[in-house]
C-alpha cells in the first residue's frame, strides 16, 4: 500500500499548520533556493512560529524530503496510477510520470542541489517500489513481489533519470514505449539463468 500522507488521520488543525509550512516553503523554495532557505523566513511567510515549525518538522531537510513525498504521492494519485492494477499500460503511465516528475524536480530545484536529488531519488523508488508492490500483490505474482518491485523502482527512476539528463530526449511517452521491455523484464524474471 502507498505510504499514507501523514495528515491522513490527524487533527485537521494539525493537517492545516502543516500545509502553511509546506507552502510557504514551495513559495520560497524557487527564489530563494534551498541552501538559502531558513526556518525563520519560512516561518515568517507560514504566519508560524519557531515552535510550531518544529513540531512538525525536525528542520528544513526534514520538510523538504517531506514536500518530495507529498508532491509525488499526488502526482501519483492525479493520474490516479494508485488505483491502476499492473499491465503494461499501468508500467508504460508509471514510466511516463516518473520521467515527467524528474524532470521537473530538475527544473524547480536545479543542477546544484545535490541533496535534493538524492531526497527525490529515495522518496520516488520508495514509493514505486510501494504501488509496484501492491500491483503484484493483487495479480498474485509467481515472483517476490518485494524483489520484483524493488528493481523495477531502480529502474524506471534510472531511466527516468537517464532520459532527463538527454538533450535530444524524445517525448517522454516515446521513450517510455521504448524501455517498456526493460521495465516489464524486472518483473517477469523467474529466478532462472
Amino acid at each position: 500500500m502507498l505510504s499514507e500522507p501523514p495528515g491522513a488521520k490527524e487533527d485537521p488543525r494539525v493537517v492545516r499548520t502543516r500545509n502553511l509550512i509546506l507552502n510557504a516553503f514551495m513559495e520560497l523554495l524557487p527564489t530563494k533556493g534551498f541552501k538559502s532557505l531558513t526556518v525563520r523566513g519560512i516561518t515568517e511567510v507560514a504566519g508560524v512560529n519557531r515552535a510550531t515549525f518544529y513540531a512538525h518538522f525536525p528542520d528544513k531537510y526534514a520538510l523538504l524530503d517531506y514536500a518530495i513525498r507529498e508532491a509525488f504521492r499526488q502526482e501519483l494519485e492525479r493520474r490516479a496510477l494508485d488505483a491502476y492494477h499492473h499491465s503494461q499500460d499501468s508500467l508504460r503511465a508509471l514510466t511516463v510520470t516518473v520521467c515527467e516528475f524528474v524532470e521537473q524536480s530538475t527544473k524547480h530545484c536545479g543542477t546544484a542541489e545535490h541533496q535534493f536529488e538524492s531526497l527525490v531519488e529515495r522518496q520516488v523508488k520508495k514509493q514505486i517500489q510501494e504501488l509496484m508492490e501492491l500491483w503484484l500483490e493483487q495479480v498474485g505474482s509467481e515472483n517476490d513481489p518485494k524483489t520484483a518491485a524493488t528493481a523495477a523502482s531502480w529502474a524506471i527512476y534510472g531511466l527516468a533519470v537517464q532520459w532527463s539528463q538527454d538533450k535530444n530526449r524524445p517525448s517522454a511517452q516515446a521513450y517510455a514505449e521504448r524501455v517498456l521491455p526493460l521495465v516489464s523484464g524486472c518483473i517477469t524474471y523467474r529466478g532462472e539463468l
